[in-house]
C-alpha cells in the first residue's frame, strides 16, 4: 500500500518584536514646552518631592498621549481631571486635563486626549501639565521616556578647571616659587663673600683711625 506523503505544516512567523517605547514616544504637549519643574523623588514614598514634571502650557490647550496604549481613567479625581494611559508594565498620568477619550479606548502617540485644564494647575497662577510616570507603584521620570529629551549642563571637572588655568574648588593654588626665578646657589657663596670681606676691611680701617688717635 503506498502511503502520500502529506506536506508539513510551516511554522509560524517569529512575532515582530515591538520597537523601544523611547523611539515612538513624544512630549505631550506641542511645541516643545518648558519645564517648569522637574523630577524629584523623595527619600522615602512618605516624604514631600515631586513624582513628575510640569511643563508649561495655556488653558484649552491640546493634550497629546505621550506613549501609545490604552485609556485606563478619564476622569475627576482629587478635584483634577486626570488621565492614565497604560502601556504594558509602564503608565503615563496626565492632569489637570479635560478628557476628550474613554476609558477602553486605544491610543496612538500624539493623539488628543483632552484639553488643558486652568482648575488645579501646579503652577498657579500659571497654566501646566503635570506629565507622570509610573511602574507599578514607583514613581519614574517620564523624561526618560523621550529620544531626545533635555541636557543638563555638568559643572566644570576639575581636569577642565586645571586645563584653563584655574585652583579647583576647594583647593588652595600652588604657590610653589617658579625655579627658573631662583637665585643659583654659586651666586649666593659669592655674595656672602663678598660682604664677609667687606666686613673685615670696614673693621681693620676702624681699628687703624682709633690707635692713631
Amino acid at each position: 500500500m503506498n502511503l502520500a506523503l502529506l506536506p508539513l505544516a510551516a511554522p509560524p512567523p517569529p512575532p515582530t518584536p515591538s520597537p523601544p517605547l523611547q523611539a515612538i514616544a513624544a512630549w505631550p504637549l506641542q511645541p516643545r514646552p518648558d519645564v517648569v519643574r522637574g523630577f524629584e523623588l523623595p527619600a522615602k514614598p512618605w516624604l514631600p518631592g515631586h513624582r513628575g514634571v510640569d511643563l508649561a502650557g495655556h488653558p484649552g490647550q491640546p493634550v497629546l498621549a505621550a506613549t501609545p496604549g490604552t485609556i485606563t481613567y478619564a476622569g475627576a479625581l482629587a478635584g483634577r481631571g486626570v488621565i492614565t494611559i497604560t502601556t504594558g508594565p509602564l503608565r503615563t498620568t496626565y492632569e489637570p486635563v479635560i478628557p476628550e477619550v474613554s476609558v477602553g479606548a486605544t491610543v496612538k502617540t500624539g493623539t488628543v486626549i483632552g484639553r488643558l485644564s486652568a482648575a488645579g494647575s501646579h503652577c498657579l497662577p500659571r497654566s501646566c501639565l503635570h506629565w507622570g510616570l509610573l511602574q507599578g507603584k514607583q514613581y519614574l521620570n517620564p523624561l526618560t521616556l523621550l529620544p531626545n529629551r533635555p541636557v543638563r549642563l555638568l559643572p566644570l571637572t576639575e581636569e577642565r578647571t586645571r586645563s584653563a588655568g584655574q585652583a579647583p574648588r576647594g583647593t588652595s593654588p600652588d604657590l610653589s616659587p617658579d625655579p627658573a626665578s631662583e637665585v643659583p646657589p654659586d651666586s649666593n657663596r659669592r655674595a656672602a663673600k663678598l660682604v664677609i670681606a667687606a666686613t673685615a676691611a670696614l673693621t681693620l680701617t676702624a681699628g687703624l683711625l682709633i690707635r692713631r688717635e
